[in-house]
């Protein structure tokens, strides 16, 4: 009898033991994820799967880590945002942020503030650079992704001062990219170049956002806040969110503000192109007897500039309908990458090509695609 009962006591312990190493494991798995998991890459997920206390907790960390490099800057005219590019006191931001400031001031996170210089400015895209000589302990460059790989639906973060709000976080997504805007730029008939790559998001941007940085999940700015579309007002006037914001893509900033940083001034490339800014009607279509819902159709070319030497056709021929002219080449793509619209036509010269530089475009003429290189200049002053 006492050989039965050890050999049960025996039997339960080694029970009780397999019990609890297969129960560990799942202990395991139950554990908060841990920090790092804000700066991995974004990969599809169940959302069934998601939990909602570790997405607050990895927007907090987020916000922990980057507003330290986030700025407000505030004018003798008004106010804005800013951030910290590099450890040498240089600051990103908008150029209508500070257009006309004869005093500038940026105050960092801590509180501490200093003057700024303005050394740089690009009224293509809205930006500029100013320079502050604050201590080494308040400079916190942030990191920068790359707005290529976006892809509509994506989280975003925007930090910025709205209404003088200091260090305002707010969520939301990609809503569309490639987007367009009127730049500051004027040509030499009073109208404005076109500021391309442009990144439309829901996440509320309000009057001092401008300037302030744009985050993907992962803490990197991949765009500067620069604008907002909205019907409706404060009862002071200033315009308020209406879920449609605007951001100049962080490739654009990459190419631009070492070069402001050196020069105090950056050249885009030239093409000499005009084109629908919309989609063409399938009325208009067929009026132009395209073969193709896809492309840039020039409706026009500047005489003796790049795309004119190069032979690119402009409309000139009447149609059905009144005002809209045949006969102009409808580009399809660039150095081998398919054109879809103007919009993705100035993203791609933006963010690839400078003065100087060739592009072969290939044009549909009727049924017929031709290769023509483009040798790009500058945007006229």
């Amino acid at each position: 009898m006492k050989t039965k009962r050890s050999v049960l006591a025996l039997v339960v312990l080694i029970l009780a033991a397999l019990a609890c190493q297969s129960a560990l494991p799942a202990r395991q798995t139950q554990q908060p994820a841990p920090t790092a998991a804000v700066i991995q890459p974004i990969a599809p997920i169940d959302a069934s799967a998601v939990n909602p206390l570790t997405q607050q907790e990895n927007l907090v960390t987020l916000y922990q880590n980057v507003s330290p490099g986030t700025v407000a800057i505030f004018t003798d005219q008004g106010q804005g945002s800013g951030f910290v590019y590099d450890a040498q006191g240089h600051v990103i931001t908008n150029y209508h942020v500070i257009e006309g400031a004869k005093t500038l001031e940026v105050r960092f996170t801590s509180g501490y503030m200093a003057y700024g210089t303005v050394i740089g400015t690009d009224l293509d895209s809205d930006l500029a650079v100013v320079k502050v000589d604050a201590p080494a302990e308040e400079l916190h460059p942030l990191p920068m992704g790359d707005s290529s790989k976006l892809q509509v639906g994506q989280t975003v973060i925007a930090i910025g001062n709205p209404f003088g709000l200091e260090s305002t976080m707010t969520v939301g997504i990609v809503s569309a990219l490639s987007r367009i805007l009127d730049s500051a730029h004027q040509t030499s008939g009073g109208n404005f170049f076109t500021a391309g790559d442009i990144i439309q998001t829901d996440a509320a941007i309000n009057p001092g956002n401008s300037g302030g940085p744009l985050f993907n999940i992962n803490g990197e700015v991949i765009g500067v806040n620069r604008a907002i579309r909205t019907e409706s007002a404060t009862v002071s006037g200033q315009p308020v969110n209406s879920g449609i914001g605007f951001a100049v893509s962080i490739n654009i900033v990459k190419r631009v503000a070492p070069v402001l940083i050196s020069t105090g001034k950056y050249d885009y490339p030239f093409m000499g192109i005009s084109s629908s800014s919309g989609p063409l009607s399938l009325e208009a279509i067929k009026a132009l007897g395209l073969k193709t819902y896809m492309g840039a159709y020039v409706t026009d070319v500047v005489r003796g500039g790049p795309a004119d030497k190069a032979g690119i056709i402009p409309a000139s021929q009447k149609t059905s309908i009144p005002g809209l002219l045949g006969g102009g080449d409808l580009i399809i793509a660039l150095d081998g990458h398919e054109i879809k619209t103007y919009q993705n036509l100035l993203a791609y010269l933006i963010t690839n090509k400078s003065p100087g530089d060739t592009v072969v475009v290939t044009v549909l003429r009727g049924d017929e695609k031709v290769d023509l290189t483009v040798t790009l200049d500058k945007r006229p002053k």
